[in-house]
C-alpha cells in the first residue's frame, strides 16, 4: 500500500507538469475575426472565411490539440476600427481585413503580419447622381464626394486624385460609411461617391451612375483584404498558425477551380448583394479565374505594401513610418502549398497585367 501512494505522488507531478507543459505550447483558443452579418437570426459570413469556417481538417486538427475554433463577428459598417481595437487589446489572434488599416494598426505601435495573402483585390468605383453632368474626377475639383476614410478604397481614390494632378484640397470629402454614403448620394446631398461593388446596384436602381472604376486596370488599383495575425501569436504558436494557413490555402484552391465558380459567387449574395452585381465584380479581363486566388506573395504584392504606406503617411493617416516589407510574413505559405501538393498550381506572374497609369484617366 505504501508503494502504491509513493508511486501515485510521483505519478501526479508529472501528470501535472504534461498538462502545464500543453497548456503553455497551445492556445486555449484560435480567435479570428471576421466581417459578418445577421442572416436569418444567424451569424453569417462570405468568401474564404467561410469555406476556412467548415474547414473539417482544421476543425480536427484544432481538436487533437484541445484548441477551440472561435470567429469573432465584425459590423461591415465599422470593421477597420473595430478590428484593429480588437488586435489592441488581444482579443483576437487573426483576422480576415484590408490593407490600409492594416499599416495604420503597425504604426500605431501593435503587430501584426499578413501570412496568408486574398485574392487580387476588390474594384473600387467612383459613382454619380444619374442626372449628373461630371464625366471624370476632373469634373468633380470644388464638390462634395462621399468616402470613408481609413478604409482600403482609399488608397485608391488618393491615386486616381494624383493621376489627374489632383489632391485632397481640391475636393471635399465627406467621411462617411458605405451605406450612410449611398443613402447621401440618393438624396443629392453629395456629388459624387467613391465605393466597392455597391456601385453597381446603386446603378440599377437608378439612383447613381458608374463614372470610372479600377475594374479592367492593374491589380495594384484594386483594394486587398488578406489573413494578417498578431505578431506575439505567430512567433509563440507557428504549428496552429500553419493549419490556420493550410485550411486558408485549402479554400483558396477551391474557390480557384471554375466548376466551384457559379457555387461560390451564389454564396457571396448572403449579404444581400443579387448575384449579378457579384459576377459583374468579378470580371477581370486580366489573368484566369484561377490565377486571381493566388495565395503567393509576389512583387506586386510587396509594392503595393509600400504603396499603401507611402500613401497613409502622405495622406496623414499615420505619424510614424512602416516598413512594408516588416509587415509580410511569407513562411507559411510554401510549407501549406507543399502539404497540400500545389507547388505548381499558381505562378508568380502578375495575373492581372502590369500598371498603367494611362488607363486610370476616366
Amino acid at each position: 500500500m505504501r508503494f502504491f501512494k509513493t508511486v501515485l505522488t510521483l505519478v501526479l507531478p508529472v501528470t501535472l507538469l504534461i498538462q502545464q507543459t500543453h497548456a503553455e505550447t497551445e492556445p486555449q483558443a484560435l480567435r479570428i475575426a471576421v466581417v459578418a452579418n445577421a442572416v436569418s437570426g444567424k451569424v453569417s459570413f462570405v468568401g474564404s472565411p467561410q469555406i476556412v469556417a467548415n474547414d473539417e481538417i482544421l476543425k480536427s486538427e484544432l481538436a487533437k490539440r484541445h484548441v477551440a475554433l472561435q470567429w469573432v463577428p465584425i459590423t461591415p459598417t465599422s470593421v477597420a476600427t473595430l478590428v484593429n481595437e480588437a488586435f489592441t487589446n488581444k482579443q483576437i489572434d487573426f483576422a480576415f481585413y484590408g490593407d490600409l488599416p492594416s499599416v495604420i494598426l503597425n504604426s500605431s505601435g501593435t503587430s501584426t503580419r499578413l501570412i496568408a495573402p486574398g485574392s487580387v483585390g476588390n474594384n473600387v468605383y467612383l459613382v454619380v447622381p444619374p442626372n449628373s453632368n461630371v464625366r471624370s474626377i476632373t469634373d468633380l475639383k470644388g464638390k462634395r464626394i462621399a468616402l470613408h476614410r481609413g478604409r482600403p478604397w482609399e488608397v485608391s481614390f488618393g491615386k486616381l486624385l494624383a493621376t489627374n494632378n489632383l489632391t485632397f484640397n481640391d475636393i471635399k470629402v465627406i467621411n462617411l460609411n458605405p451605406q450612410a454614403g449611398a443613402a447621401a448620394l440618393a438624396a443629392g446631398s453629395v456629388d459624387a461617391f467613391f465605393t466597392m461593388s455597391d456601385a453597381y446596384t446603386l446603378a440599377d436602381k437608378g439612383v447613381g451612375k458608374i463614372i470610372w472604376s479600377s475594374q479592367n486596370l492593374s491589380d495594384d488599383w484594386k483594394m486587398r483584404a488578406e489573413l494578417w495575425g498578431a505578431t506575439d501569436f505567430i512567433q509563440k504558436y507557428p504549428e496552429i498558425t500553419q493549419l490556420l494557413v493550410d485550411a486558408n490555402v485549402r479554400a483558396a484552391y477551391w474557390i480557384s477551380q471554375d466548376k466551384n465558380k457559379d457555387t461560390f459567387i451564389r454564396e457571396q449574395t448572403k449579404f444581400g448583394q443579387p448575384e449579378s452585381v457579384i459576377q459583374r465584380e468579378y470580371q477581370n479581363k486580366y489573368g484566369s479565374w484561377q490565377q486571381n486566388w493566388s495565395p503567393l506573395f509576389t512583387p506586386t504584392l510587396t509594392q503595393h505594401y509600400q504603396q499603401v504606406a507611402s500613401y497613409a503617411l502622405s495622406a496623414k493617416l499615420i505619424r510614424k513610418p512602416v516598413d512594408s516589407n516588416q509587415l509580410l510574413e511569407p513562411k507559411f505559405i510554401p510549407v501549406a502549398l507543399k502539404n497540400l501538393k500545389l507547388d505548381k498550381y499558381w505562378t508568380t506572374g502578375n495575373g492581372a497585367g502590369s500598371s498603367s497609369t494611362a488607363r486610370a484617366k476616366p
